[in-house]
């Protein structure tokens, strides 16, 4: 159980380790929204859904983690600043560093909102398009 935003961060990052999704979509609101540079937005339980059948590990390194100091009566906002070593399903292991920030309504221990940030180019070259459906597997 967490007491703060923050601790439900810490939650996600732990999940996102762990390569455990249902925990990771635990950590969202129902109705809670992923915005991704690769997928663009997708209620959590989808993006969460895709990012397991693309991965077979993660490695995440936390370098900090930042609240925000603007006074906002509709949102909580708390960024993680990670190292991601990702292991595809294909066996590539894929590296980069990243911001994540999240977004909590008052009052609320559970994420509304993710917003993932990193440079795409250097990972669309090593990447390309792994979220697309695979026609061999059809």
């Amino acid at each position: 159980m967490t007491s703060s935003p923050t601790d439900t961060v810490r939650t996600y990052l732990r999940h996102l380790h762990a390569s455990d999704t249902a925990g990771l979509i635990a950590t969202f609101a129902p109705d809670g929204l992923v915005h991704s540079p690769f997928l663009g937005t997708l209620v959590a339980s989808d993006f969460f859904g895709r990012l397991e059948k693309a991965s077979s590990k993660s490695v995440i390194t936390l370098i900090d983690l930042f609240t925000a100091v603007q006074a906002d009566i509709d949102v909580v906002r708390v960024a993680a600043y990670f190292h991601y070593d990702w292991t595809l399903n294909d066996g590539r292991l894929v590296d980069f560093t990243c911001v994540d920030v999240f977004s909590f309504k008052p009052n609320s221990l559970l994420i509304q909102d993710m917003r993932i940030v990193y440079d795409t180019h250097p990972l669309r070259e090593q990447v390309g398009d792994k979220y697309a459906p695979d026609p061999q597997r059809a």
